[in-house]
Order: C-alpha cells, then sequence, then structure tokens
C-alpha cells in the first residue's frame, strides 16, 4: 500500500471522487446512516487528506486532518474498505496523522468498536457513549 497526503486543493478529481466514493459506501450505504456526509469541511484550506492505495492506485483506506477553531487537530471519516479490513490500514494512517498533527492537542469521535485502535496512539475516552446516526460512538483526547 502507499500512503498519500493533501489538502483538499490538491487532490485530483478521480483520487477525491474514490475518497468520497469509499466513504459514502461505509458510513452511508454499509452502516446505513443517511446523513450528509459531504459536510463542507474537506474543502476548508486547513484540511489535510490521507489515504492509503494499492498499486493499481485505487483507494482502501482514508482520513481526514482538520483544524478546528480553537487550533485543535480533529481526525475523522477513518474509514477502511471492507475488502481490506483486518490489515492494519486505520493504523498506517493514524501513525502518519499522528505524526502531521505533531504536539498540537488532537480529537476524535470514536465509533467504540474502534477504541482501542486509537488509544495505541494516545487518545483516551473522554466522557459518555452517545449515538450518532444509530452508532455508538465516544468522543477521544490526545493532549
Amino acid at each position: 500500500m502507499i500512503i498519500h497526503s493533501a489538502p483538499f486543493a490538491s487532490l485530483d478529481v478521480f483520487t477525491l471522487y474514490a475518497i468520497l466514493r469509499l466513504r459514502s459506501d461505509v458510513f452511508v450505504v454499509e452502516q446505513a446512516s443517511p446523513y450528509p456526509e459531504l459536510d463542507g469541511r474537506d474543502t476548508e484550506p486547513a484540511t489535510v487528506h490521507i489515504w492509503l492505495s494499492d498499486p493499481a492506485g485505487a483507494v482502501t483506506a482514508c482520513l481526514r486532518v482538520l483544524t478546528d477553531t480553537d487550533g485543535t487537530a480533529r481526525i475523522g471519516r477513518v474509514v477502511t474498505a471492507a475488502t481490506h479490513r483486518g490489515q492494519g490500514l486505520a493504523a498506517r494512517l493514524l501513525a502518519e496523522a499522528v505524526a502531521l498533527i505533531g504536539p498540537r492537542p488532537a480529537v476524535l469521535d470514536a465509533q467504540t468498536t474502534a477504541v482501542r485502535v486509537y488509544e495505541r496512539f494516545g487518545f483516551v475516552a473522554t466522557g459518555t457513549p452517545y449515538l450518532e446516526d444509530g452508532i455508538e460512538h465516544i468522543t477521544m483526547r490526545r493532549t
């Protein structure tokens, strides 16, 4: 797998389409969560998209790193194609995201089934679990 990162403005249309298609396939179709997956934050100038592709160029996993108004980094839209799960791809993306973020505080809203993956990168669950689009999540922070 090849790792890539780029701000929205630098993404070519084919890569952007592949990233958005993967997110839609998993978050909207597979997880049956009809919500506005395109929330406007992908295009923010500080947003960095990180993704993995196979040798043929197909996007197999991706995430985005946002910057909240207080300067905190926010990791989101972490997704791996069903055909590539269990290979540690999310961990590779998270390692890249944490390196990009550096010493800044970071936050994410994890599906509770994925908490252990984020804990390996220094994230700690805060608050109590909550439902978002019918899926249990919990906020996690790294200071």
